[in-house]
């Protein structure tokens, strides 16, 4: 790290502390030329490959912007959008990787949507998903009807 007063190409770190959030780390410094002491603030980055191959970086508003459309109308409030799009965030960065399909993001917001809210999962999961059929809506409903052990309705009994 070079001193921002003298440019001296070294420092000594002095003391270091995690963020509320334990995403970054703050390190106070102290630049063995002019004796000097600053502060730096460090951060893993991760960033987003999108489909068309454009790079940039991960966004929890943009995270919570795409799931806010799908629960439209839902009893879902912008403070359980917040933790969805940490819960997200934290999954993502669990795989180590610096940089991130957004495939995987889309992924890593079923699993949480669909424990926060069905039918908002559900309306997620047919665009993320590209449904195509009433096929796939059933077969998506009956997934969610085995978690909560109702049984499948019979091929020729409608669905409620």
């Amino acid at each position: 790290m070079h001193c921002p007063f003298c440019r001296h190409p070294d420092s000594r770190v002095i003391d270091s502390r995690t963020s509320d959030d334990g995403l970054s780390i703050r390190r106070r410094r102290q630049c063995p030329q002019c004796g000097r002491r600053f502060s730096t603030i460090e951060t893993a980055s991760l960033n987003v490959i999108k489909r068309s191959g454009v790079i940039e970086p991960f966004s929890r508003e943009k995270v919570m912007s795409g799931v806010r459309k799908a629960c439209q109308g839902r009893p879902v409030t912008e403070a359980d959008l917040a933790v969805l799009a940490q819960a997200v965030e934290e999954t993502v960065r669990q795989t180590g990787a610096a940089q991130v399909d957004t495939n995987d993001i889309g992924l890593a917001i079923l699993g949480p949507l669909r424990d926060l809210d069905e039918v908002a999962y559900l309306r997620f999961a047919s665009v993320y998903q590209a449904f195509d059929s009433l096929e796939d809506f059933e077969g998506a409903i009956a997934e969610l009807r085995v978690d909560h052990g109702h049984a499948a309705p019979e091929p020729d009994e409608p669905l409620r």
